[in-house]
Formats: structure tokens, C-alpha cells, sequence
């Protein structure tokens, strides 16, 4: 039983070596700890109903037909959210009209912070084609757990919090079928040839 236990302990943490090692997710909370997501083989996604940031109830139907790329953080986040937001910019100039042919979503895992007004604000600063959405924490709550995405609120000293969340951007196909992910601090080719495969991709 004890040799089956070490055999156990030591394929665990080969998998998060290598986890780890493929960047595949990090968080944003203060311990800078990475957990891997998984292979694109896991079934993610699913329904939603959520308020985007023009005051407008939004659901999973309302995106259906084109692919997607959907992440999940906050405004106040200090730098894995800005970086991505702006990444996802940057891709979107770089794919030209092609960009039109995605929805490009923003969920945020702090709702209490971030309502419709905060999240408009927030996004003048990337490329307007961006939606973000919010809700209730229990709608929030759902969505996150259909994309297996984790986080958790973490208390700052001297009072406030921030919070502790997945950081990769979740590819969706036209029909909702998980695609893969653009890893955080991926390189752009990588990630832009991942957006190409995914709008050459048959049904879309």
C-alpha cells in the first residue's frame, strides 16, 4: 500500500511539473500559483444568462453560430486581465475583418465590483468588439463552473481584496464545442494561428 501511495504522490506531481511547465493556466492572486487546465479533450462550456456592460440580459444563445473567445477575470485585476484584454486587441488588429467573425467575451469573477457601468468604463481601453458581462454572483457562479474556471476572493492586508482566477482564454467553436485555450503569455503567432484554425474550422 505505501509503495502504490509513492507511486501515486510521484505521478501527481510529474503532472503539475508538467502542467507548470505548459503555462497551461495561471492565477492572478498573490501567491502566483499555476495549476494546469487540462487537455483540450475536456467538455467545457455551456448555458448562461448574464448582463453584458450595456445594461443588456445576455445568454449563451445569443452567441451562438460563431466561435469564441471567453475569459474570465476582473477590473481591478493589476495585471494578468489588462494583459490579456490587450493581447486579445492586438489579435483582433491582426486578424482584420476576420475579427468580426468571433465573439470575444469577458466575464468577470467579481461582480460585486464590477457592474455593467464598471465594466463599460473598463473596456474603453480595448477594442470595443469585446463584451463584458456580469450578474449575479450565483449567474457568475454557474458560468464559471461550466468552463471549469476557479477563483476565490483573497483578503489584502490593510483591508480590500483581490481575487485568485484562471487566467487562460477558452476557444469555443460555431457550435459550442471547447476548442482549446490561448495560454497565458502565450506567443501571438502561436495564439493567432490558434484563432485561424478555429475560424477555418468547418461550421464556421
Amino acid at each position: 500500500m505505501i509503495r502504490w501511495l509513492a507511486w501515486g504522490a510521484v505521478a501527481v506531481l510529474g503532472f503539475l511539473a508538467v502542467a507548470t511547465a505548459a503555462g497551461w493556466l495561471v492565477t492572478d492572486g498573490p501567491l502566483g500559483r499555476r495549476v494546469a487546465t487540462g487537455p483540450a479533450s475536456l467538455e467545457l462550456g455551456g448555458s448562461f444568462r448574464l448582463t453584458d456592460h450595456r445594461g443588456r440580459t445576455l445568454t449563451d444563445r445569443d452567441f451562438r453560430g460563431q466561435p469564441i473567445a471567453i475569459f474570465f477575470g476582473f477590473t481591478a485585476c493589476p495585471d494578468v486581465c489588462p494583459t490579456t484584454l490587450a493581447d486579445m486587441t492586438a489579435f483582433m488588429e491582426e486578424l482584420g475583418p476576420d475579427a468580426d467573425r468571433l465573439h470575444w467575451l469577458f466575464v468577470t469573477v467579481d461582480p460585486e465590483r464590477d457592474t455593467p457601468e464598471q465594466l463599460a468604463n473598463y473596456l474603453t481601453l480595448f477594442d470595443p468588439r469585446i463584451v463584458g458581462l456580469t450578474g449575479k454572483p450565483a449567474e457568475i457562479a454557474d458560468a464559471a463552473k461550466a468552463w471549469r474556471v476557479s477563483y476565490r476572493r483573497v483578503p489584502l492586508d490593510g483591508g480590500g481584496y483581490t481575487m485568485d482566477h484562471s487566467a487562460s482564454v477558452f476557444l469555443m467553436d460555431a457550435r459550442g464545442r471547447f476548442a482549446g485555450t490561448i495560454d497565458y503569455k502565450e506567443s501571438a503567432e502561436v495564439a493567432l494561428e490558434k484563432l485561424r484554425m478555429l475560424l477555418a474550422a468547418r461550421g464556421t
